[in-house]
């Protein structure tokens, strides 16, 4: 595995590789604390997103940021495994090769969305909750009276126009024109038919059954969305929130706007990881409970006999509690 950066400072990105499938990929990896799990944008990739990843490890979290199949240096997807499932499918192996053990925060911007949401419906052991982040996956191009137009039907020239002003938003251009191009140009130049492939992938991706049945499991979902994007138009975002049966939540910016203003997107991020935070610290906590339990049983001696105690291999969570202090006053007496 080779590595490039400082990992003497856990907020700074360090750049790795790992096999995956018997080849090589790169990703960013940062930080310490909850897991998270971040996917790139179509035609982008880790590089990119080096200042919004950098906010993810302030927070404390422990940032994975793989370069997808056909992206970053990363080798392209078979033609047969070319799909969502198949990209899903590539993230699985990529969380066991980089020793991730427990579920993660995953979040997925643009195309990383869809594979985000994929990876969470068919591997969902992995996932603690979900963010989707200007995401595709709603379908809808638009609505007119009671008929509904696909997104996959909307003309590529109208998709085109608006890409590079979503991208590239003028006011902050001079900042983000040059992480763009550092992960955009050498995808192009590398794999241009991939990167082609893979828009339509995205272009016509219906994940909304996908999020009912998310729903269906109560896995925590936010959806996020600028309130000028026009490569992900609205009725896509209502879509992706119907799916989920909650409200998502619009932002100021556009399709990049966590490029543009990092420390918005870690303002929204602040409440996720809290409560995935929480989440972990309470099920570390049972972990520990139930293993003196464990002992607790297995070693009766560890809690006294009183007149009219139940047998002692009967220990209730109340004596666990009154061992467990015990035990922490023995090591901070210790310690002192």
């Amino acid at each position: 595995m080779a590595s490039v950066g400082d990992p003497s400072n856990p907020d700074h990105l360090v750049w790795e590789e790992v096999t995956v499938r018997g080849r090589q990929a790169r990703y960013g990896v940062a930080g310490r604390g909850v897991p998270v799990l971040f996917l790139h944008g179509w035609a982008l990739a880790h590089h990119t997103y080096k200042r919004p990843l950098k906010r993810l490890a302030h927070l404390g979290c422990r940032v994975y940021a793989p370069a997808m199949p056909g992206f970053g240096g990363t080798g392209g997807m078979p033609s047969g495994e070319l799909s969502l499932a198949g990209y899903a499918a590539w993230v699985d192996e990529f969380v066991d090769a980089v020793g991730a053990d427990e579920p993660l925060i995953v979040v997925g911007h643009s195309f990383g969305g869809g594979v985000a949401i994929k990876f969470a419906h068919d591997f969902p052991t992995r996932v603690r909750s979900l963010v989707l982040v200007n995401s595709i996956g709603g379908s809808t191009w638009s609505t007119s009276g009671s008929g509904v137009r696909r997104l996959a039907d909307r003309p590529l020239w109208d998709w085109g126009i608006h890409f590079p002003s979503d991208i590239l938003p003028f006011p902050q251009v001079t900042k983000i024109l040059p992480v763009v191009l550092e992960d955009a140009v050498p995808n192009f130049v590398r794999n241009p038919r991939a990167v082609w492939r893979v828009a339509m992938l995205a272009r016509s991706a219906d994940l909304t059954p996908e999020l009912e049945e998310l729903k269906r499991r109560k896995l925590p979902v936010v959806v996020l969305w600028g309130e000028r994007d026009r490569i992900i138009p609205k009725q896509s975002f209502d879509a992706l929130c119907r799916a989920i049966g909650s409200e998502g939540e619009v932002v100021s910016g556009n399709h990049s706007w966590l490029l543009a203003d990092p420390d918005a997107f870690g303002e929204v991020m602040t409440n996720v990881i809290s409560v995935a935070s929480l989440a972990r610290s309470m099920e570390t906590r049972a972990k520990r409970r139930r293993g003196l339990l464990g002992l607790v049983r297995s070693r009766p001696r560890l809690l006294p006999r009183f007149p009219g105690a139940r047998p002692r291999d009967e220990a209730s969570a109340e004596e666990v509690d009154h061992a467990e202090a015990a035990e922490a006053a023995k090591a901070a007496e210790e310690a002192g």
